[in-house]
């Protein structure tokens, strides 16, 4: 007699994911009442708090409207749908160091706004050696997003010259990779584009 096999979670499908490709697109992993809760989130924000986004980390950070031309706003969990996302990805932290033993220690993350025509030229989130995040999040609050709509996530082989994923940025999908690993951009947005980047961290220089 055979044993049932275990129920496999979405995040079992995702650890699995980082741990054999480095890289995992995930439709409908937020429930769809979290994502209307954070979109909401971000339109209740003072517009002062949306701030055009840089390049580069302390001393070295800068804007470049060459580069990205986008607006942020770090989560600190000061809403109730900002608490429950963080909630979330600590679960992720969580299951991503009992299984893989990645020793992720913390989590930063940001609302992300690109209006349209906004855009974020190829890079990577971490150099090898040279940084402390070592894996990236992508969440998606956009409802009804069409190819048409653009602001696509391009994702590219570690060399960075063959894409490998191209994902809409429609609402409820994570996209999760090896910081290190996956060279992206973001393609230009023809309307409004939101979305949460984040990174976990470990103990070691920043880059």
């Amino acid at each position: 007699m055979s044993l049932p096999c275990p129920t496999r979670t979405p995040l079992d499908a995702l650890v699995d994911a980082v741990a054999e490709q480095g890289i995992g697109v995930f439709p409908d992993f937020f429930s769809t009442s979290l994502i209307a809760a954070l979109r909401d989130d971000v339109h209740a924000l003072p517009q002062h708090q949306l701030s055009p986004a840089g390049i580069g980390r302390d001393l070295a950070h800068q804007t470049n409207s060459r580069i990205r031309t986008d607006k942020t706003c770090w989560i600190d969990g000061h809403s109730r749908p900002q608490q429950d996302y963080l909630a979330l990805m600590a679960e992720v932290q969580q299951q991503m160091n009992r299984q893989l033993f990645m020793g992720l220690q913390d989590y930063e993350c940001h609302y992300a706004q690109y209006q349209g025509g906004d855009f974020y030229k190829k890079h990577l989130d971490a150099f090898r050696g040279r940084s402390n995040r070592r894996l990236t999040t992508v969440a998606y609050l956009n409802p009804e997003w069409r190819a048409q709509d653009g602001g696509e996530l391009l994702v590219y082989e570690q060399q960075g010259k063959h894409p490998i994923q191209r994902v809409l940025p429609r609402a409820g999908t994570l996209v999760c990779f090896l910081s290190e690993r996956f060279p992206h951009e973001v393609l230009p947005a023809r309307r409004t584009r939101l979305s949460i980047a984040g990174w976990f961290r470990v103990d070691g220089p920043l880059g």
